[in-house]
């Protein structure tokens, strides 16, 4: 699956269309997603908010190819990811997407250098292009002199930040967060905060989830939901 697989439409970058997502519990059925539809642009930044239960997460997973959705369409950059099979899922996943996780899931046994540079392994980049591509991020964060360090020698503002370098190895189309901020004080958060308003300032599209309505401040769309659905949108 190439790059002409994706549209040149420069408006928009996600759309759902009538998206419901059904989990099995038991003999129980809990809907997670009650029909959305709705379509963010290109170099939007967006954060989705509500209580526990509201469904953000589920949609965060549905954005992000980590589940399916039960019925309706998600349209990503013009391709109709909910027709991909497993392995073309997981192919699109890797080329065009990046995430960033509140527990940074970094691999404590590779250097900071190493971590940046797995999704182009799997991509199969060269060694040297990835070495190279892994010190150019880590200096666009403010981690040059921490490549050889391992994750356990790093403070956790530090480790977020590695995990941004590695969401932004392959270029991606959009950045997921989910709650990137959680594990980190205050101060270090905002440091956080600072770096993603600044890839979205470059052209960047962000989609964070957070419970936080002073992270979701930093975002210039805000959607609500509860029950499944969208409660309200605020921003631009």
């Amino acid at each position: 699956m190439g790059q002409q697989a994706l549209s040149n439409n420069h408006e928009e970058i996600v759309r759902l269309v009538n998206a419901h997502k059904v989990y099995q519990m038991g003999t129980e059925q809990v809907r997670a997603l009650a029909g959305v539809t709705i379509s963010f642009k290109k170099g939007s930044f967006w954060a989705i908010m509500g209580p526990s239960g509201s469904g953000k997460s589920t949609m965060m997973n549905i954005l992000g190819c980590l589940d399916r959705l039960t019925s309706g369409s998600y349209y990503l950059d013009g391709q109709d990811v909910s027709q991909l099979d497993d392995d073309s899922l997981s192919e699109f996943r890797l080329r065009y997407l990046g995430f960033i996780f509140q527990s940074f899931n970094l691999i404590p046994q590779l250097t900071v250098q190493r971590n940046i540079e797995l999704p182009l392994y799997y991509l199969g980049w060269d060694a040297s292009q990835s070495a190279a591509r892994a010190k150019e991020l880590a200096e666009q964060v403010g981690l040059a002199d921490r490549v050889g360090h391992r994750p356990t020698e790093l403070s956790g503002g530090q480790m977020q930040r590695v995990a941004i370098a590695r969401a932004l190895a392959n270029n991606p189309h959009v950045i997921f967060a989910d709650e990137p901020t959680g594990n980190l004080d205050s101060t270090t958060g905002e440091q956080i905060l600072k770096l993603l308003v600044k890839l979205n300032e470059f052209g960047k599209t962000i989609i964070i989830v957070t419970h936080e309505p002073a992270i979701a401040e930093c975002a210039k769309n805000r959607l609500h939901m509860i029950d499944g659905k969208i409660d309200r949108i605020e921003g631009d």
